[in-house]
């Protein structure tokens, strides 16, 4: 039997999920959540889509044996190549959450029409998922997707915001493939913490773009299924508990950055 006290279960490669874990603490300051980074495996982006499939069941088999009342795939490789895979592990499927169903239908909700940017891993672009879904929801939208390998593991070793980032993020957003979008999606959950670079390039270009941080999107969708499923937790201090599959010191520096002192890290050898 679920209850409200229980906790939000999140999992991510690495630090790419805490801005989707920031958006749900804002949001839902009441609730308590474990996060867990793959970092023993990052970049997804760059694995096959077995073994995507493959970590996902076992993370999410760790945080359902924590008692989570919800699992999050705050990711948008596993959540291209893992998210079937994963429904069977849940009596009631609205308590899985994927990050790429959300902004979807608020970019099709949004945009009668024009030509909607994606950004994202190897493995997302390869998939198409954006575009299936983006198109099924909006059959008047276009779309154009591309892939920017270079930027999660950038992220990961806390290699942003300066001038040599600046320069890699532009040579991409100059890619023929995304001229004239009306918005473009961040289709990696790292990518949010290059959001005000990404911005900084269309700043320079005559035409308004905007830049689509899926986080906060997603975040509201949690809220939505709690309350109408009766699970939110409306009172009480909230707990935050953070396990890696191996240390990495960008993890620790970023979730510090994100949640100041209540960083409380545990590494987790679950591939042993």
């Amino acid at each position: 039997m679920q209850n409200n006290n229980q906790p939000i279960g999140i999992f991510d490669s690495g630090i790419g999920g805490l801005t989707v874990a920031k958006a749900i603490s804002r949001l839902m300051p009441n609730e308590n959540f474990i996060y867990f980074g793959d970092t023993a495996h990052l970049p997804y982006g760059e694995k096959s889509a077995e073994a995507i499939k493959h970590y996902s069941k076992k993370i999410t088999s760790f945080l359902l044996s924590h008692n989570c009342k919800m699992v999050v795939i705050a990711c948008n490789t596993a959540s291209s190549a893992g998210y079937k895979a994963l429904l069977p592990m849940f009596t009631d499927k609205q308590l899985l959450v994927n990050v790429i169903d959300p902004i979807a239908n608020y970019v099709a909700q949004k945009y009668a029409s024009g030509k909607i940017g994606i950004v994202a891993t190897k493995r997302t672009i390869s998939t198409q998922a954006y575009s299936k879904r983006i198109k099924q929801a909006s059959k008047q939208l276009q779309t154009a997707e591309m892939a920017t390998p270079l930027l999660a593991p950038m992220i990961e070793e806390g290699f942003y915001n300066n001038k040599i980032s600046q320069t890699i993020i532009n040579s991409y957003l100059e890619k023929k493939v995304l001229a004239n979008v009306d918005a473009l999606v961040l289709g990696c959950t790292h990518y949010p913490l290059i959001q005000q670079e990404i911005e900084n390039y269309y700043a320079k270009t005559s035409k308004k773009v905007e830049v689509i941080d899926g986080s906060l999107i997603v975040a509201q969708t949690i809220q939505k299924i709690l309350k109408e499923k009766k699970l939110a937790n409306k009172e009480g201090k909230a707990n935050y508990k953070f396990y890696v599959s191996d240390y990495t010191p960008a993890f620790v520096k970023t979730a510090k950055m994100f949640f100041d002192k209540k960083v409380n890290l545990e590494y987790y050898p679950l591939w042993q």
